[in-house]
């Protein structure tokens, strides 16, 4: 069962791909400072997590006037998010769990992936700036978007 609200998000440390190279983001890096918002999802290049990383990339507005930064984590490489991002103008950042340890720790394992093995699975926390969790949702299936209207009402209430 996902994490639930109350919890301390556990931190973690993973790997983007910015135009500048390889970087490394910490959850740790926001606290006391800034609301944070995980997305997790299970693959890259995938109809779903297109519709649901354009989706937030069209909606970005939102997330910032909240005073929150949003990522998306998948278990893809940070260069097979790097491609997908680019192909669809998608411009939230992507952290890269390939060894699926943030995935592990805020308990959100897809056992198997349509037969490709383990892979997170569609997942929501927002994460106030004491680093605790205030909202967490795990899809029905992987085919479900996350909710959006309780993510951004989690975020009014900070």
């Amino acid at each position: 069962m996902a994490l639930q609200p109350g919890t301390p998000a556990p931190d973690f440390s993973l790997v983007t791909k910015t135009d500048s190279g390889l970087e490394t983001v910490s959850l740790s890096d926001f606290k006391g400072k800034m609301n944070v918002v995980l997305l997790f999802f299970p693959a890259a290049f995938t109809g779903v997590c297109t519709d649901e990383l354009c989706g937030v990339t069209n909606s970005f507005g939102k997330f910032d006037n909240a005073g929150a930064v949003v990522y998306g984590i998948s278990g893809d490489t940070p260069f097979a998010q790097e491609a997908w991002a680019k192909q669809n103008d998608i411009t939230v950042p992507l952290l890269s769990d390939y060894s699926k340890t943030a995935t592990k720790a805020y308990d959100v394992v897809l056992p198997d992936l349509v037969g490709l093995g383990p892979a997170s699975q569609r997942a929501s926390f927002v994460i106030n700036r004491d680093g605790v969790i205030v909202h967490s949702e795990v899809t029905a299936t992987p085919g479900d978007l996350p909710d959006f209207d309780a993510i951004h009402a989690a975020l009014a209430n900070l």
